[in-house]
């Protein structure tokens, strides 16, 4: 089953593509609530190259390790990449006047239901976008 997540960012497209990107602003946006955050993160945005980020919840009660392996990139249009669970993940950006829409779709897992994954994946795209458009007005 595919999931898919979008939000709007008003913010020129190399400001939203480098935001995705850039671990140090990956640490700043790559979290469904605030009682979460990503601790570190690396990237090396080129296909065979992986991405990992370290989610935990702020008690340190719990965490885990985001690792993915991209198969596909297309600078400012298209990020793809494949999860350790052999899931597959397709990043679109499409740049509009005045902002980009960013959609996300991806293929579910097994163990949450679809609609707490899609929540979790939606609430970290918006958290990305209020970051982003905040940036872009520094």
């Amino acid at each position: 089953m595919k999931i898919t997540v979008e939000t709007k960012i008003a913010a020129p497209i190399e400001t939203v593509w480098d935001a995705w990107n850039n671990p140090d602003d990956i640490v700043q946006w790559n979290a469904a609530s605030d009682d979460w955050h990503t601790t570190r993160a690396s990237n090396d945005l080129r296909v065979g190259g992986q991405l990992n980020s370290r989610m935990e919840a702020k008690d340190g009660s719990v965490g885990f390790d985001f690792i993915g392996t991209y198969t596909a990139i297309e600078l400012y249009k298209l990020i793809e990449y494949s999860l350790c669970e052999d899931r597959a993940v397709r990043i679109e950006f499409h740049p509009e006047p005045g902002a980009v829409v960013v959609r996300e779709t991806f293929d579910a897992e097994n163990e949450y239901p679809p609609e707490y994954q899609q929540a979790g994946w939606q609430a970290i795209l918006d958290r990305f976008g209020r970051h982003v458009e905040a940036k872009s007005t520094a």
